[in-house]
C-alpha cells in the first residue's frame, strides 16, 4: 500500500493533538461547561427549590405544599406551645427552621400568616405561643430558643430539619426578643426583628446576620427608639439590614404583608441557605417605594 502524502500525516498528528489535548483538559475539570454544575452544588448544597423570581418570593404560596402539626402547651417547656409548618415533601434533604414569637399581649395567631408562607419557599416554621402574654423580650429570647430546641430535638418533623440552619423572628416583643436570642447564641444564622421593643437598644455583641423591620407610622416603638439604635448598634463587619415600611403602623406585621414576606424570605434564604440566587432582591439596596420609606445595608454580603 502507498505511503499517506505527508499534508495528511501531518493533518492526522494535529487532530491527534487536539484530541488528546481535549482529553487532559476534561480529566482535570478544565472545561468549565462540565466543572460548573458541581461546582454551583459545592457552593449551595442547602440550595431548595427553583430559582426565585420577585414573582415567585411575592407570591401568597411557594414552590412547596405545606403540611401543619400542632404543638400542645402541655406538652413542652420552656415556652407556650405552637404550629409547626413544614414542607411536605421528604425528596429534597433537610431545611432550614426558623422560630417566630408574637409580640407583648398578642397570641400565636397574630404572627401566624408566616408560618404557611414561609414554609412553602422551603423552611420548617414554628410559630409559638408564649409563656404569658406579659413576657418581657429576655424571656421571649430564651422562649424561641426553647423552641428551635424542642424542633430539633424531640418534634416529629426533627429528621427533615438540619440543627445547624436555623434562624428566629418576632413582633414587637418578640422582635426584641429575636435580638435576644441572637445575642445568646451566636451559632443562628439568621434574625429578623419586625417592629421591634426593646429597652436595650443597642447591640453590638450579636454576629448573627440581622435584617431589621421597622415601621413609619410606629407609635408603639418608633423607629427612632427601637428599630433605628437596634440597626446602628449592630457592627459595621456584620451583614445587616434596615427596611423601614412605608404607610405603616407598629401592628403592619399581624397580617399578611407581600413587602415583609419578600424581603424574610430573602434574608432567610440567602443566611440560613447560603442560597446566593436570592443575593439579587438585597443588593443592589432595594429603592423608596410605595410599600418602602427607606432600606440601609452593607453590600455585598460576606457570609
Amino acid at each position: 500500500m502507498r505511503n499517506a502524502p505527508a499534508h495528511r500525516r501531518r493533518g492526522s498528528g494535529r487532530l491527534r493533538s487536539l484530541v488528546a489535548g481535549l482529553a487532559a483538559l476534561l480529566a482535570v475539570g478544565g472545561l468549565s461547561s462540565v466543572a460548573t454544575p458541581a461546582a454551583q452544588a459545592a457552593d449551595n448544597p442547602y440550595e431548595r427549590g427553583p430559582a426565585p423570581t420577585t414573582a415567585s418570593i411575592e407570591a401568597p404560596n411557594g414552590p412547596y405544599a405545606v403540611s401543619q402539626t400542632s404543638v400542645s402547651s402541655l406538652s413542652v417547656t420552656g415556652f407556650g406551645g405552637g404550629t409547626v409548618y413544614y414542607p411536605t415533601t421528604t425528596g429534597d434533604g433537610t431545611f432550614g427552621a426558623v422560630a417566630i414569637s408574637p409580640g407583648f399581649t398578642a397570641g400565636e395567631s397574630s404572627i401566624a400568616w408566616l408560618g404557611p408562607r414561609l414554609a412553602s419557599q422551603g423552611f420548617v416554621v414554628f410559630t409559638i405561643g408564649t409563656l404569658t402574654r406579659y413576657d418581657q423580650p429576655d424571656s421571649r429570647g430564651s422562649q424561641l430558643l426553647a423552641a428551635l430546641d424542642y424542633l430539633t430535638q424531640r418534634s416529629t418533623v426533627r429528621a427533615r430539619i438540619d440543627s445547624g440552619r436555623l434562624g428566629v423572628m418576632g413582633h414587637s416583643m418578640g422582635g426584641g426578643g429575636s435580638l435576644e436570642a441572637a445575642k445568646s447564641r451566636p451559632s443562628l444564622q439568621a434574625a429578623i426583628p419586625l417592629t421591634g421593643w426593646n429597652t436595650d437598644k443597642t447591640w453590638p455583641e450579636i454576629k448573627t446576620p440581622t435584617l431589621v423591620v421597622g415601621a413609619d407610622g410606629d407609635t408603639v416603638a418608633s423607629v427612632g427608639s427601637h428599630s433605628e439604635p437596634f440597626y446602628e448598634s449592630l457592627p459595621s463587619s456584620l451583614d445587616k439590614a434596615y427596611l423601614e415600611l412605608n404607610n405603616a403602623t407598629h401592628f403592619t406585621p399581624n397580617t399578611s404583608n407581600t413587602t415583609i414576606a419578600k424581603y424574610s424570605i430573602s434574608w432567610l434564604k440567602r443566611f440560613i441557605d447560603n442560597d446566593t440566587r436570592y443575593e439579587q432582591f438585597l443588593c443592589p439596596l432595594p429603592r423608596p417605594s410605595l410599600t418602602i420609606e427607606e432600606y440601609r445595608g452593607n453590600c455585598p454580603h460576606t457570609s
